[in-house]
């Protein structure tokens, strides 16, 4: 029997991930690694056996290793800047999945698809115009002016050399533009069946996550978005897109960049077939004239407009006029259009409810399928938020009062610090209430007096875990609501005040301060902790968290995000487990710890593309602390919808097991809800072996102390024992140290088809190390 392990967010040591004291690597690329467990002189090592059919069965253990995919490095540390790019791309994400056969539903997602890409496009030539405006008219045009006292060192023929102002202005934005190509053309996809098969057309449902496939259309998503924002860029010096130069070169510039950016927004709005199947799309067409020539001359013309327009407006002015208006004139656009998402995502989900409307609450999409849209809409103000916070931290470090921003920013410090005054005015009672209930509130959870009877210490303990990781788990969502609500009305209040040209009452004069104080702490804690990352490795790991979550999910809505790690994981693991299945005395078990288990699922459901029957029946699937109920399939109801983890779990039966503990905030049941003590017994609905859904039998209690119903492993935690030969953890645990509890290995037995009845001995089981 094979274990092949995934390790979830944050990376992991490959000792740590196969249980042993050291580790060496047995196949892969050095990016994604095959490890075993080695012996002292690091050679591989088997397994412990595993007790089994009354028997002991020989095991292997392997693990894949990708943190190194999402962490390590400097370049890997900056990726977190770009987190703004990547919840927009996550947001394509979360579109509520289109009923087959239903023509408004598909048009409604066209345009909701349309609205997303437009959208990443303005966050990209917004964040690009704000680093624009720090080098071009905070630094060359006003600080490096001559007779000024920023920045003293500098020397004199710097302030007086004009050339040497534009290049000290143009050179930091071209040099972001190159890194934002770099990042955008990182890949981590492998050769070896990097998408999958299409789905039959007799197919019912589709297996998790058959849509997650590489875009063709991300290398001209890619020259789009950075064509557009070069010439945004050029729009600056020439007065903005409003104001037209008088006459001569500059206008001819500045008619040329607005006619790029219009057509990169219309080209951007036709690109719409991801998988590239229906040649008669507009997208399909528009690809191939994109072909790698004409994205060069598109990139090299967008440069040559942000050149030009620096050079011909001759000597550096003393500010630039044409920030303010060309900032604020993107910014509305992308208010606009996350409001227009917002609106069509109501018919959107209204049409898609009759997907989920049968399902219990506790299983339908969050937000009712509308979560896209505050997600975007928190994207694009920490996108918003970061380039001015940056211009702001620029101004306070170069220590001069002479520096002027543009109008905009004090809307923009206005949103922010009414955003960080309502957070508190509402997280303070909320908080409070929140912590009252968690700690006055009697009983709540049945489960815990039969997982901990006899253990009054234990039980306690436990009842305190199981409360604060209830809690985290019905309430992120409604976090992540309130956060996108705290900001929205931040931003009417900017908003309104500067169209109605308004001077906010005496009241309101310590928000603008308020929202300086809150962007520079975001920008000087984010920049602190990338530097930290990338100094310490641990650290890089903790930041890696952003990436592991958001970098799942391939590039679609925007190009210049992180590489999807999952394109790479999934077909690496499926092929080893198609290798040792050429072994027809072999049965192989896939186990997904978080993150992991995500990945797992996704990895089974391509093997039941491709593997004959005899094959299918030696895989199993152990998910461990998975998010794939509470999470995955209320969040990316498209992409993981529930019916396609039903799907899975009727192909697999009793091979699919989860381990899962109430104290655990970030995983939960997979293949049972509903659950209730009743007599003593631990009842639920569920996922059933004849691949149906319905009423489970009560769960039975396992002699490890877990409480066994349906395909879900409810463990004690803190854990019972300590077992003899057995490895002790103290404590209650969460969500680590899984492969402590002796339940995993009967989850494994079970996972492999086998019986996990031990062998009827009296001597204790040796040790590892034995």
């Amino acid at each position: 029997m094979v274990e092949l392990r995934v390790h979830g967010i944050m990376g992991t040591s490959a000792e740590n991930l196969v249980t042993a004291v050291a580790a060496v690597d047995v196949a892969g690329d050095g990016v994604g690694r095959i490890v075993r467990p080695a012996d002292r002189l690091m050679r591989p090592a088997p397994g412990p056996v595993l007790r089994a059919e009354g028997r002991s069965v020989p095991r292997v253990v392997e693990g894949y290793v990708w943190g190194a995919m999402t962490s390590g490095g400097v370049a890997k540390a900056t990726w977190a800047l770009l987190f703004p790019f990547s919840l927009a791309n996550m947001a394509h994400w979360m579109l509520p999945p289109i009923p087959s056969g239903h023509r408004t539903a598909r048009l409604l997602g066209t345009v909701n698809r349309s609205l997303l890409r437009l959208a990443a496009l303005l966050l990209t030539g917004l964040l690009v115009s704000q680093a624009a405006v720090v080098s071009m008219d905070l630094l060359a045009a006003q600080c490096l002016a001559p007779g000024t006292g920023c920045l003293d060192w500098v020397p004199d023929w710097v302030r007086t050399t004009t050339s040497m102002r534009q290049v000290v202005g143009l050179v930091p934005v071209l040099a972001g533009i190159v890194v934002l190509h770099r990042v955008s053309t990182v890949a981590w996809e492998t050769p070896a069946a990097p998408n999958p098969p299409d789905a039959q057309p007799n197919q019912r449902v589709e297996l998790p996550g058959r849509n997650l496939v590489s875009d063709p259309d991300t290398p001209a998503l890619r020259a789009l978005h950075l064509t557009a924002a070069l010439a945004l860029v050029a729009l600056l010096p020439l007065g903005g897109p409003f104001t037209p130069p008088a006459h001569g070169p500059a206008l001819w510039v500045w008619v040329a960049a607005l006619a790029v950016v219009g057509t990169c927004v219309l080209c951007v709005l036709a690109l719409d077939d991801p998988r590239g199947a229906e040649p008669s799309t507009a997208g399909r067409y528009l690809r191939t004239v994109l072909g790698r020539v004409p994205r060069a001359v598109l990139l090299l013309g967008g440069a040559a407009l942000a050149v030009a327009a620096g050079v011909i407006t001759g000597p550096v002015p003393a500010r630039m006029t044409g920030t303010g208006p060309t900032v604020e004139a993107i910014a509305a656009g992308l208010i606009a259009v996350v409001v227009l998402l917002g609106v069509f995502l109501v018919p959107a989900a209204l049409i898609a409810r009759r997907t989920w409307k049968h399902q219990p609450k506790a299983l339908r999409p969050w937000a009712g399928g509308w979560m896209a849209a505050p997600v975007l809409a928190i994207s694009a103000l920490i996108g918003g938020g970061f380039g001015a916070g940056l211009a702001i931290s620029l101004r306070k470090v170069v220590g001069s009062s002479g520096i002027e921003l543009p109008r905009g920013y004090e809307q923009v410090t206005l949103l922010w610090g009414a955003a960080a005054v309502i957070g508190l005015l509402v997280a303070i009672p909320c908080g409070a209430v929140a912590a009252v209930r968690l700690l006055m509130a009697p009983g709540g959870y049945a489960e815990v007096d039969m997982l901990h009877a006899g253990r009054p210490a234990d039980a306690s303990a436990a009842l305190r875990g199981w409360r604060a990781a209830g809690w985290q788990r019905r309430n992120a969502h409604r976090v992540l609501l309130a956060f996108a609500g705290v900001l929205a009305a931040g931003t009417v209040l900017s908003v309104t005040t500067r169209i109605a040209d308004l001077h906010p009452p005496q009241w309101m004069d310590p928000l603008p301060t308020m929202g300086i104080l809150t962007l520079g702490a975001l920008v000087v804690a984010l920049l602190r902790a990338i530097y930290t990352a990338a100094q310490e490795p641990e650290a890089g790991r903790r930041l890696g968290v952003i990436a592991d979550l958001a970098s799942f999910w391939p590039r679609e809505a925007h190009p210049t995000v992180p590489p999807c790690y999952a394109l790479k994981v999934v077909p690496e693991l499926a092929a080893r487990v198609m290798e040792h299945l050429k072994d027809p005395s072999t049965r192989v078990v896939l186990t997904g710890h978080s993150q992991g288990s995500l990945l797992v699922a996704v990895t089974a459901a391509r093997l039941m593309d491709v593997l004959n029957e005899p094959e299918r029946q030696r895989l199993g699937l152990v998910t461990v602390g998975s998010q794939l109920q509470w999470a995955y399939p209320r969040a990316f109801p498209g992409a993981v919808p529930h019916a396609s983890l039903a799907e899975l779990s009727q192909r697999l039966g009793t091979r699919w097991r989860s381990l899962c503990r109430g104290t655990d905030p970030l995983g939960g049941a997979v293949t049972t809800w509903d659950r209730q003590v009743c007599d003593n017994q631990l009842l639920g609905t569920g996922f059933r072996p004849d691949g149906t859904i319905g009423p489970l039998p009560a769960a039975t209690p396992s002699p490890t102390g877990a409480l066994v119903l349906g395909g879900d492993h409810w463990l004690p935690d803190p854990m019972r024992g300590p077992f003899t030969g057995r490895r002790w953890v103290a404590g209650v645990m969460g969500h680590g140290n899984y492969t402590a509890d002796p339940e995993w290995d009967r989850a494994i037995a079970m996972a492999a088809g086998l019986d996990p009845e031990e062998p009827k001995s009296t001597l204790p089981w040796p040790s590892r190390h034995a």
